[in-house]
């Protein structure tokens, strides 16, 4: 049986990548572009900015009891 090749495609650059070596980028140098994305921002995770009311309700939510099951 011939023996498949996965391949995939470089989030960066988008060739097609063949040699895992840097997975799953095609090069260290996209790589390192991404490491440099991460590192000045350019990533985020989008997060909304919560109020007092917010707080407390949260608060308030995590110290209810939780529903425990009984085990027969």
């Amino acid at each position: 049986m011939a023996e498949v090749i996965k391949t995939h495609k470089c989030p960066i650059c988008h060739k097609v990548v063949v040699e895992n070596r840097y997975k799953p980028f095609c090069s260290k140098r996209c790589a390192d572009v991404d490491l440099g994305r991460w590192l000045d921002g350019s990533y985020a995770v989008p997060a909304q900015e919560l109020d007092e009311r917010d707080y407390e309700e949260l608060e308030k939510s995590l110290q209810k009891p939780e529903c425990v099951e009984s085990e027969d």
